[in-house]
């Protein structure tokens, strides 16, 4: 049992019956679902845009040696230069190496989770390096001290009352202030950011391989300052993030906005193809992209699992999530939560130390029905299990029980053996703590359905 697990099942035991955190994330996601509901209208054929998104990101996912070559081809001869990052590490070590090389000892950061996943502004401070959150809502999590807890909405579970509390007790401001007052006071702040900055770090919501270019969509025009006042511009992105051609921005953009937001198409759109040439008065002097793979080969090595390579990150699975609203996003402890979080981050992280996450799960499809990109979710779990147990990552217990337990449903003489008593007492011995504290076990009725219908028939 890792320890990733242990602190799992307390830190479920715990939010799961935090009152006031279910109330703030059922009211926020149910915002959500209003907007969603109004974006999806938009559509005349919801259901053959995600299959024409689906077959696009698989055809690319299958050949995909072929387009990070034409990418880096591309974008190179537009200017910018290419790094590759096997991990972590490399990834961190590459952005120091560019930092060191210009000089640069402050940095405006737009949201980005694969920013998170390499643990980028923590590795920064550690050398005395200001790396400043400009989307709000990881502006007022860098600010707490914490993480992003939503893959789109990285501070869902606070309220307006608690962000108020949280600037006052920071900026002194007014413990009464609106959300309006909130992102003036935190505009203002940040402009002068934005102007001071040596590097702007932003993420890449698609790679697009035909032109070489980063797509990049926000809706407060924090991406845009954070990657044209800088004179430096580095981009990281997964290796996944590819689309073969721009011409399909006009299918993506729509499905991640309508999905992320409810929105018809996010209000900030960019293309970015490099570096400004000479004579250009706007842009980067330099633009980098690091390309991470961070195990995302590993995952890709799974014919089946795959897939999961195509997610868009629109965290759509997450609200629509039974699992996700009950224990919300920090218990998952790793940087992508919900159901794509539950199927990637064993491949990203280890399987062995973070397989409980693919058992957590009601299997109940929701996920899987509402992907943009027709991901099978539920189905991918299911597969996480299988290997999951095929790699001896389940303890002996569990190994002893399930031995048993299908020795018994595939003989009918042992399964009639004992009467209900006997097995309620069986049942209350062995899965009386699987079952949970709170959870009446059932109790077995004195004669199964089998015996009932033979002595019907009789």
């Amino acid at each position: 049992m890792s320890e990733a697990y242990k602190q799992f099942v307390r830190d479920t035991e715990l939010i799961s019956f935090d009152i006031d955190h279910r109330k703030k994330l059922n009211f926020n996601i149910s915002r959500y679902d209003e907007a969603v509901i109004k974006g999806k209208k938009q559509y005349k054929d919801l259901e053959k845009a995600k299959e024409r998104a689906a077959n696009l990101k698989y055809r690319i996912i299958n050949d995909l040696d072929k387009y990070l070559i034409e990418f880096e081809s591309k974008f190179t001869d537009n200017g910018g230069k290419l790094i590759w990052a096997q991990n972590n590490d490399e990834a961190v070590k590459e952005i120091l190496k560019i930092l060191k090389e210009n000089k640069s000892k402050s940095i405006v950061k737009s949201k980005s989770m694969t920013t998170e996943e390499i643990g980028l502004n923590e590795n920064l401070e550690k050398f005395n390096i200001e790396s400043l959150e400009t989307d709000l809502g990881e502006y007022i999590v860098q600010l707490a001290g914490e993480k992003p807890y939503h893959i789109v909405t990285p501070a869902m579970h606070k309220s307006k009352e608690n962000i108020a509390e949280l600037f006052h007790e920071k900026f002194n401001i007014p413990k009464n202030s609106s959300p309006e007052i909130i992102t003036k006071f935190v505009r203002k702040k940040l402009r002068k950011k934005f102007i001071q900055a040596d590097v702007g770090i932003t993420g890449a919501n698609f790679l697009i391989a035909d032109i070489g270019a980063v797509a990049l969509t926000e809706n407060e025009g924090n991406g845009l300052l954070s990657m044209s006042f800088p004179k430096v511009h580095i981009v990281i992105a997964g290796i996944e993030k590819l689309i073969p051609d721009v011409k399909y921005l006009d299918l993506f953009w729509p499905l991640l906005a309508t999905h992320g937001t409810g929105q018809n198409i996010t209000v900030y759109n960019s293309i970015i193809t490099g570096p400004k040439f000479k004579g250009e008065t706007d842009g980067p002097e330099k633009m980098y992209v690091i390309l991470l793979d961070n195990n995302r080969t590993e995952l890709l090595n799974n014919e089946r699992q795959r897939i999961a390579l195509s997610c868009i990150r629109c965290g759509a699975c997450l609200n629509s999530c039974p699992v996700y609203k009950n224990i919300g996003g920090y218990s998952y402890a790793t940087t992508y939560s919900g159901p794509i979080g539950s199927v990637i981050s064993p491949h990203l992280t280890g399987m062995k130390e973070f397989k409980h996450l693919s058992f957590a799960s009601s299997l109940c499809g929701k996920c899987t029905e509402i992907c943009p990109v027709k991901i099978p979710l539920h189905e991918l779990l299911l597969l996480n299990r299988r290997d999951s147990v095929k790699r001896g990552y389940n303890s002996r217990m569990d190994k002893i029980t399930m031995f048993g337990w299908k020795k018994v449903m595939l003989n009918r003489g042992l399964l009639d053996m004992f009467g209900g008593k006997v097995k309620s007492f069986i049942i209350k011995k062995f899965f009386r703590k699987a079952w949970g504290p709170r959870r009446k076990l059932p109790e077995i009725q004195p004669k199964s359905f089998n015996k009932l219908w033979r002595e019907m028939k009789n």
